[in-house]
């Protein structure tokens, strides 16, 4: 595994637990929003962290801690994330897995082997912008399929999606609802400038409150939860 950081605790990203945030190093997209530069550029890489680091780390926080969040960077590319995850388990945590939903094999696989207890899904847009948004050439079949696999499995899960003004259209909501139909939640989150992949981003900007009250209006009809983060 390579791990690129750790936040030691989170009382936001899982859901109802306290948790630690494991943060991987390497993505296999490019979004130009993306504020984890350190985690997705090589040339951006530092030294990591050593497995071992971390499980020590978490065998002495079992009493404080509830769960393990993985994130990145693009966890689902490493090579050893399953028997990394088997170990978290061993411990008696339980895992949430954010994913660009690029690698459906390794989301079906932590599925079927019951290693993960909530995912989320990073939904970069409508399919037709998803290579502009994401800086590389992308197998949209794969996406579909991701969606469909967290949508019929038994567990705790949401969409989401970081709102650039120039990048998305308030009525590319429309096609975005129809992806995902019939999903539980949908999460808009507010693209805020900051370090990111494409520097040039940092003068782009994100919708207003009152329009975002309109994308949930257009998201309402195709999820039962969308809120805005």
């Amino acid at each position: 595994m390579k791990i690129g950081a750790i936040q030691k605790t989170s009382l936001l990203e899982f859901p109802g637990l306290i948790s630690c945030i494991v943060f991987t190093q390497g993505c296999n997209f490019r979004c130009h929003y993306c504020h984890n530069p350190e985690l997705v550029l090589p040339e951006k890489f530092e030294t990591t962290i050593v497995e071992e680091e971390f499980f020590d780390f978490l065998d002495r926080r079992k009493k404080y801690l509830e769960g393990v969040c993985i994130t990145g960077g693009e966890p689902s590319i490493q090579l050893d994330i399953i028997d990394f995850i088997n170990e978290i388990k061993k411990r008696g945590f339980k895992v949430k897995f954010d994913t660009n939903g690029s690698n459906p094999d390794i989301i079906e696989k932590l599925l079927k082997e019951k290693l993960i207890d909530y995912i989320s899904i990073d939904l970069k847009g409508p399919f037709e912008k998803y290579e502009e948004i994401i800086g590389v050439k992308v197998d949209i079949e794969k996406i579909k399929k991701s969606i469909d696999l967290i949508k019929d499995f038994s567990i705790d899960y949401e969409f989401r999606t970081t709102v650039v003004k120039k990048q998305i259209l308030i009525e590319d909501f429309e096609e975005i609802g129809k992806q995902i139909k019939g999903a539980k939640k949908y999460y808009l989150q507010k693209f805020i400038p900051s370090k990111l992949v494409n520097s040039e981003f940092e003068k782009e900007t994100t919708y207003t409150d009152q329009e975002f009250e309109i994308i949930k209006g257009i998201m309402k009809k195709y999820v039962e939860i969308c809120e805005v983060r």
